[in-house]
């Protein structure tokens, strides 16, 4: 038996079915992860608000889902690198620029500041270097936007540790193998 399992709709509490319709409406369907986190209605309306909430702010939709990416690689989520992934060729990364983020080799000065410190954040526990927040404000970045960084590091890490712990089937296509030296 799982710890975790995805949910179908009829098994889902009745606060998650609502959610659940919402998703496919939204989505076209219930990613397992949603479904998984759906265990709990007060969970998963949790992670998807401040989420939500999040996007509205100052990051891209490339920056947003250059953080999930760089967020999956740092905690080796096979499931976020293939949803991420997928998401982001929709918010306009290339897949080559997907495997960038992921290998940390970014040409994006911006971009590379970014990936960097929410990798180094998710690594070292928010406990990273000053000069990887000093590159962060460096290439333009806000207080403002260091604040939703650490929103988005931890709500992508909610995700990334459910999949863990659930052992999620990855329902995307999967993400590319990085080359490692």
């Amino acid at each position: 038996m799982k710890n975790l399992e995805p949910l179908s709709f009829e098994q889902a509490p009745e606060e998650s079915k609502e959610i659940f319709n919402a998703l496919k409406e939204k989505m076209g369907k219930v990613p397992n992860i949603y479904a998984t986190i759906g265990n709990s209605s007060k969970a998963l309306k949790g992670v998807l608000d401040l989420n939500e909430t999040l996007s509205k702010g100052e990051f891209t939709g490339k920056e947003v889902e250059a953080i999930a990416l760089s967020v999956a690689e740092a905690n080796d989520c096979n499931y976020c690198r293939a949803a991420h992934t997928a998401v982001g060729k929709m918010q306009g990364l290339t897949e080559e620029e997907t495997i960038e983020i992921r290998s940390g080799e970014i040409a994006d000065t911006k971009l590379k500041a970014l990936s960097e410190l929410a990798k180094e954040m998710t690594t070292n526990r928010g406990n990273q270097d000053q000069e990887f927040i000093n590159n962060f404000f460096s290439a333009g970045y806000s207080k403002e936007a260091l604040a939703e960084l650490i929103g988005f590091v931890a709500v992508n890490t909610i995700t990334n540790y459910t999949n863990h712990i659930a052992d999620t089937d990855i329902d995307f296509p999967i993400a590319p193998e990085l080359e490692h030296a």
